[in-house]
């Protein structure tokens, strides 16, 4: 049977975005089943903490995406190589999360409220080496402020040159 090519045109355009379709599906399922990463647990004084670690470009990159809900008491760590005013965004973030920016000491810079898929920055005030995102208002709820000290910080800690 002969095809006109119009109609074989029609025909790859729609496999073609059927493709389309299909690798971004596969995008968001491997982004959504991402590896478990290593825990630690940190003490905001008598407030404990078990944060995942996200400590490259890759784990950092991706953060909390996708994820549909985080539990009461869990967070992520993220830890940057050198103290600088860090930023974080919500690209692709479900849950709404409070970010806490860390000095080297471990000592809270500030606290921004992040809403989600919101794309503003979300800056240190001052040089930082870490930030933790915690459910929304979690640090508030503890009466956790600037000026805060994190207990558990001092194994990630930078060894004097």
């Amino acid at each position: 049977m002969n095809q006109e090519p119009r109609d074989r045109w029609s025909n790859f355009s729609c496999i073609q975005g059927a493709a389309f379709v299909g690798s971004i599906l596969w995008t968001a399922a491997a982004w959504a089943q991402q590896p478990p990463l290593a825990t630690t647990r940190l003490n905001a004084g008598i407030h404990v903490i078990q944060a995942e670690v996200a400590s490259t470009t890759g784990t950092r990159s991706q953060g909390l995406m996708l994820r549909k809900s985080m539990a009461q008491g869990a967070g992520m760590l993220f830890l940057f190589d050198e103290a600088a005013a860090h930023c974080m965004w919500m690209k692709n973030t479900l849950i709404p999360l409070s970010v806490a920016f860390i000095d080297e000491r471990g000592v809270i810079v500030n606290i921004a409220d992040m809403q989600p898929l919101d794309e503003t920055t979300h800056c240190a005030t001052r040089p930082s080496r870490y930030a933790l995102e915690m459910n929304q208002g979690w640090f508030k709820q503890r009466g956790i402020s600037p000026g805060t000290n994190i207990q558990g910080l001092e194994r990630f800690s930078v060894p004097p040159r």
